[in-house]
C-alpha cells in the first residue's frame, strides 16, 4: 500500500468528524490516496473541484467524507423533505454502490436519511418512499432522476426539495456523457442552486467534458492524481499494479483458449467482458456448461430487475466469473477480481482503461488479458500511444480443447441455444463495423467463415453484410435447422402453431387479384384516353378538320365511359347514352332542302 497512499487521515489540512474517523478506522482505511488527501481539504473549504485519477483510485470516499461533513457544518439542519446533496452516476451498479458507502458513514448520525433513485425499480414506488421518509442526500442515475422532477402531479416535488442543495457530485463525468445523459444532466442541472459546491470525478479528460466542467463549476480547482514512478508526459492510465497482457489467436481458438484460461483459473474472480448483449447471453450459457464447479453469471445492460441481485451476489463471492458487458466497465467496485479478460476488444479505447480497472483497485494486484485476432495485433501499439496503456504478450500454455463441437452439441440439442448463437454472431459482425478505431478493426478484413466457425454456428445467418457471398470454408451441418426443438415445451408449442399457420397460408392455392390488375390496366386505358384527348385538342387548336361538334361528341363519349368504368352507370345505360348521342348527331348531319348544297344537287 506505501506507493498508493499519502499519509494517515489525521494529517489532513482539516480536522474530521471523530464519528467519521471511526468509520475509516472500522472498514480498515488507515491510510488515504492521493485523490483523497488532494480532493477532501478542497472539498470541505467550499472549492470546486474537477478530479482527473486512474480509475480504482478511491474516488468515492473523496466524495462521500466532504459531503457528510459539510451537511454536519451546516448552520441550519435539513429538514426530512430538504435534499442537501445529490450523487449522480450513470450505472445502476455504481449507485448502489455508492450508495452502501455512504450508508456506513452516515450510520452514526441518524439525523441524515438517503435514497436511492435508480432504474429496474417501479418510479412510483420511489415518489412513495421520498415522500414517506424524505431524504437529505439522494444517489441516482440521470433517467430516474429526471424522471422525478416531473412527478410534481404524484404528489412528489423535488424541483422544491433540491432548493437547499449544497453539494453536487458528477461520478464517472465522462461516462455520464459518452452514455448520451448531456439531455438530463441539464435539464437537472436546470432545477439546482446556483449556489452549491460541485465535484466533478472521472479517469478520463475529454472535451465534452471541459464544457460540462464550465458549464457546472465556479472557478474549479483541477485535481490530476498521476500514477508514482511514470513522467507526467507519459502518464499512464491503468494503475500501476495493474500487469496488462495480450494474446493473439485465430477465430476458431479463440473461445477454445478462453474456456481452457478460465479452467486453469477456476479458484479466482473473473470478469469476461463481451462487446454485445447476445455476446454474453450466449457464450455465458456456454461456460456454465463448460467450466465445471464455479458459478457463472451474466449481466448486460438489456436486463433489468435481475442486474442488481445478480451484481451483489457476485461480489459476495470469493471465485467465479462474471460475463458482461461495457455496464460493468466504470466505477464499479467488486472486491478481489484476479483477472479482467476482454474477449472482445471494446468500441473505444477508452473503454479498455476502464475495462482493465475492475482490478488492481486501491493498491491491490491485478492481472488484465485482452485476445486478438492476428489482423488486430497493432491495436497494442495504438494503446500505447493513445491511452498510455502499455501491453506484455502472452502465450498461453497447457491444454486447449476443441470445445466447439459440444457447443454445436448445445445448439442441436435446444433451439434457444442455437437462436442465441445466430444473435450473436449478427450483433458482434455490427458492433465491430461500427469500432471507433477502424484502422485496426476493419470488416472488410474479417474472414467470416473463421469468425462463424468461432462462434461454432450451424449454418450462417442472413444479413447484409454476407448477401452474395460464398464461404466454401464453412462446413455448414447436415442437419435441417428447422427441425431443432425447443427444450422449452411451451415455447416449442407456440413455434409448431406458428409454423403451421405458414404452411396453412403456403397450401391455399394462389388467387390472381383480378381487380388490382384491373385497376392497373383501367389506369393505363386513362393515361391513354387523356393522351388521345389532348391530342384532339391539339389538334384543334392548331386549326385542324376536327370540328367543334365532332370534339364535343368524343369528350361526351370520354365522360360516359369514364362512368360506365367507375360503375355509376351499368352497361345498358352505356349503350343507350352512347346510340342517343350518336343518333341525334346523324340526325343534324342530314342534308337539309333548304341547304345550300342541296339546290346545287336539283
Amino acid at each position: 500500500m506505501d506507493n498508493t497512499t499519502e499519509g494517515r487521515w489525521d494529517s489532513l489540512p482539516v480536522k474530521l468528524n471523530d464519528a467519521i474517523l471511526q468509520t475509516l478506522d472500522e472498514l480498515k482505511f488507515t491510510h488515504m490516496t492521493p485523490v483523497q488527501a488532494a480532493c477532501i481539504p478542497l472539498f470541505m473549504s467550499n472549492k470546486d473541484v474537477a478530479a482527473e485519477a486512474v480509475t480504482g483510485s478511491g474516488k468515492t470516499l473523496a466524495f462521500v467524507i466532504p459531503i457528510v461533513e459539510l451537511l454536519l457544518k451546516r448552520e441550519e439542519k435539513l429538514k426530512k423533505m430538504q435534499v442537501g446533496a445529490l450523487v449522480v452516476t450513470p450505472t445502476r451498479e455504481l449507485a448502489l454502490q455508492i450508495s452502501e458507502v455512504m450508508a456506513h458513514f452516515i450510520q452514526k448520525f441518524p439525523q441524515f436519511t438517503q435514497i436511492l433513485l435508480i432504474g429496474g425499480t417501479n418510479p412510483i414506488d420511489d415518489v412513495e418512499k421520498f415522500k414517506d421518509q424524505g431524504a437529505n442526500i439522494v444517489i441516482a442515475t440521470p433517467g430516474r432522476l429526471e424522471d422525478m422532477f416531473r412527478r410534481k402531479a404524484d404528489g412528489l416535488d423535488l424541483a422544491g426539495s433540491v432548493r437547499s442543495l449544497d453539494v453536487l457530485v458528477l461520478d464517472e463525468a465522462d461516462r455520464l456523457l459518452d452514455m448520451g445523459f448531456e439531455t438530463s444532466l441539464n435539464t437537472i442541472l436546470g432545477y439546482l442552486p446556483k449556489q452549491r459546491r460541485t465535484g466533478l470525478f472521472s479517469a478520463t479528460q475529454t472535451q465534452e467534458l471541459e464544457k460540462l466542467v464550465r458549464a457546472g463549476l465556479r472557478n474549479p480547482v483541477r485535481i490530476t492524481v498521476k500514477e508514482k514512478g511514470v513522467a507526467a508526459s507519459a502518464s499512464q492510465k491503468t494503475p500501476s499494479r495493474l500487469s496488462n497482457y495480450y494474446t493473439i489467436c485465430r477465430s476458431e481458438d479463440k473461445f477454445n483458449n478462453l474456456v481452457a484460461f478460465l479452467r486453469q483459473h477456476k479458484h479466482e474472480k473473473n470478469l469476461v467482458f463481451f462487446s454485445t448483449c447476445a455476446c454474453v447471453e450466449y457464450y455465458g450459457r456456454a461456460l456454465e456448461t463448460l467450466v465445471k464447479k464455479v458459478t457463472v453469471h451474466c449481466i448486460h445492460g438489456k436486463m433489468k430487475n435481475k442486474r442488481n441481485k445478480i451484481f451483489a451476489d457476485f461480489r459476495a463471492l470469493k471465485s467465479g466469473i462474471l460475463v458482461c458487458t461495457d455496464v460493468m466497465a466504470r466505477g464499479i467496485d467488486i472486491p478481489d477480481v484476479n483477472w479482467v479478460l476482454q474477449y472482445d476488444p471494446p468500441s473505444s479505447a477508452s473503454a479498455f482503461v476502464h475495462r482493465c480497472g475492475r482490478t488492481a483497485r486501491i493498491g491491490n494486484q491485478g492481472n488484465a488479458l485482452v485476445f486478438l485476432l492476428p489482423m488486430e495485433e497493432s491495436y497494442v501499439k495504438f494503446l500505447s500511444i493513445n491511452q498510455k496503456c502499455p501491453l506484455q504478450k502472452m502465450l498461453l500454455t497447457g491444454d486447449v480443447v476443441d470445445v466447439l463441437p459440444k457447443v454445436k452439441a448445445m445448439a442441436l440439442a435446444d433451439r434457444a441455444m442455437f437462436d442465441r448463437g445466430m444473435r450473436a454472431f449478427v450483433s458482434f459482425v455490427q458492433a465491430y463495423a461500427k469500432h471507433e478505431c477502424s484502422l485496426i478493426f476493419r470488416i472488410k478484413d474479417v474472414d467470416f467463415a473463421a469468425l462463424a466457425r468461432g462462434f461454432a454456428l450451424l449454418r450462417l445467418p442472413k444479413m447484409p453484410e454476407l448477401r452474395g457471398k460464398h464461404f466454401p470454408d464453412f462446413p455448414a451441418t447436415t442437419v435441417d435447422t428447422e427441425t431443432i426443438r425447443y427444450k422449452d415445451k411451451h415455447r416449442e408449442k407456440q413455434r409448431q402453431k406458428m409454423l403451421a399457420e405458414l404452411r396453412e397460408k403456403d397450401d391455399t392455392p394462389f388467387q390472381k387479384k383480378n381487380f388490382i390488375k384491373n385497376k392497373a390496366w383501367s389506369k393505363q386505358k386513362t393515361r391513354k384516353e387523356r393522351k388521345k384527348k389532348r391530342s384532339a385538342k391539339r389538334k384543334h387548336n392548331e386549326g385542324s378538320d376536327v370540328d367543334d361538334e365532332d370534339m364535343a361528341e368524343l369528350l361526351n363519349d370520354t365522360r360516359i365511359l369514364k362512368k360506365l368504368k367507375k360503375g355509376q352507370i351499368s352497361e345498358e345505360d352505356f349503350e343507350k347514352q352512347i346510340t342517343s348521342g350518336t343518333k341525334s348527331k346523324h340526325k343534324t348531319e342530314e342534308p337539309s332542302l333548304l341547304d345550300g348544297s342541296g339546290d346545287e344537287d336539283v
